[in-house]
């Protein structure tokens, strides 16, 4: 069991819960409570998967692409590239559908892709099956709401990059919840409790969710993967370099030289070498990292083995959203109890850092979440950055957008 970085009690307790039920575990540094397995947490089973453990977000993940252009592309700086940049933010809200379904004009996503042809779809009952595929086909590439995002950053070279942060919308949502049920000996669509969901893939019910969850897992890919190269073409760019990551999810892997099933929630595979996207805040820099190649033998080999080969997605949270955005209500909008962050705080931190911000609610304000350098560095040496990606337009769902598939 390996602990980076340092975390709450509650935290903790919930991590070593997961520990005693698993092969093997680890926390990484931007850990924090979730539902029933944190937030950073890293756990190997021998022939299981943890349908909580995955969580509902099925294949949450981060995409970023190099592109060709250089910040002097927008403008000589100064008014006229803010100006510039700001019509590029109000684009992206034009183009790209934030919230729950595809409204805004681009119409193009691939709803005719092979994964809705999968064999993997015959798993949902017939009753069920047509509405899925309906929600899943008008939600492709819709980013949603709470901490998903679309940013377009300059690196430590002036080269632009786009990078998107989103999941499988209700079609991920859909699956855990209802193996969650199935799991607890319900029927699927059936509300049940958040509950620790260990399912043996040698039953007929493991192997169903984990058909699905492969499935959402190319639904998530695809979505992100057209929203990222839909907003380079907005821009005006050409694609140089993807890098591509999921964090909720589980994979089939060879650990301490068993094979195993690794379920990563809120955190990202990072082997020697492997490329991966981490996002800071909407007013933070994000990093492209990279697995190190430790020398054998080395402090760096046992601690990236005992990490089971996985670092950060993000910095993490150190605030609920409850907490920073206080206690409304919703139909009238009267504050029942303020937040810890106020609309000026969050706009003075975006406006220090030069960000062009459109959308975003207090609870995903910079003042809610760690710093990320700071987070890295309690990775202790297993991942090497290779780029510091410096935010220019930050675009999200509006505070008041209705989606219930918020993270």
């Amino acid at each position: 069991m390996r602990i980076f970085g340092e975390h709450e009690e509650n935290t903790l307790r919930q991590f070593r819960n997961v520990a005693a039920r698993a092969e093997r575990a680890a926390l990484m540094a931007d850990g924090h409570l979730g539902y029933v397995m944190p937030i950073g947490g890293v756990a190997a089973y021998r022939d299981e998967v943890s349908v909580v453990g995955v969580g509902f977000d099925i294949a949450c993940g981060n995409a970023a692409i190099r592109t060709d252009l250089h910040l002097s592309d927008f403008g000589p700086g100064g008014r006229e590239s803010r100006v510039r940049l700001g019509a590029i933010a109000d684009e992206i809200s034009d183009v790209i559908s934030f919230g729950l379904g595809r409204t805004n004009k681009a119409d193009d996503a691939p709803v005719d892709h092979p994964l809705f042809e999968d064999p993997a779809w015959d798993a949902v009952p017939a009753g069920k099956r047509h509405d899925l595929l309906e929600k899943a086909r008008a939600q492709l590439g819709t980013v949603g709401s709470g901490n998903h995002y679309v940013d377009v950053f300059a690196d430590e070279g002036d080269r632009i990059w786009v990078g998107v942060h989103f999941g499988s919308r209700g079609f991920g949502h859909t699956v855990a919840s209802a193996f969650l049920a199935l799991g607890q000996g319900r029927q699927w669509g059936a509300r049940v409790p958040e509950a620790e969901v260990i399912l043996p893939l040698e039953s007929p019910l493991g192997q169903d969710y984990y058909g699905l969850m492969e499935l959402a897992g190319r639904y998530a890919y695809a979505g992100r993967e057209w929203v990222v190269r839909k907003v380079v073409e907005l821009i005006g760019g050409r694609e140089q370099e993807l890098v591509h990551n999921h964090h909720n999810f589980a994979w089939r892997e060879t650990h301490y030289g068993e094979t195993c099933i690794v379920v990563r929630k809120g955190a990202t595979p990072a082997f020697p070498g492997q490329l991966g996207f981490i996002g800071g805040s909407m007013g933070d820099d994000a990093v492209i990292v990279r697995g190190a190649v430790p020398e054998p033998g080395s402090e760096c080999e046992v601690l990236q083995t005992e990490a089971l080969y996985s670092t950060v997605h993000g910095a993490g949270r150190l605030m609920s959203r409850t907490a920073a955005r206080g206690k409304v209500e919703r139909k009238t909008g009267r504050v029942i109890r303020p937040g810890r962050v106020s609309p000026e705080m969050m706009h003075e931190w975006v406006r220090r850092k030069g960000v062009v911000l459109r959308g975003g609610g207090l609870d995903e304000s910079p003042h809610v979440y760690r710093r990320l350098p700071e987070v890295l560095a309690a990775q202790r040496g297993t991942i090497e950055i290779l780029h510091t990606l410096r935010p220019l337009v930050v675009v999200m769902a509006g505070p008041d957008v209705f989606d219930p598939y918020r993270d």
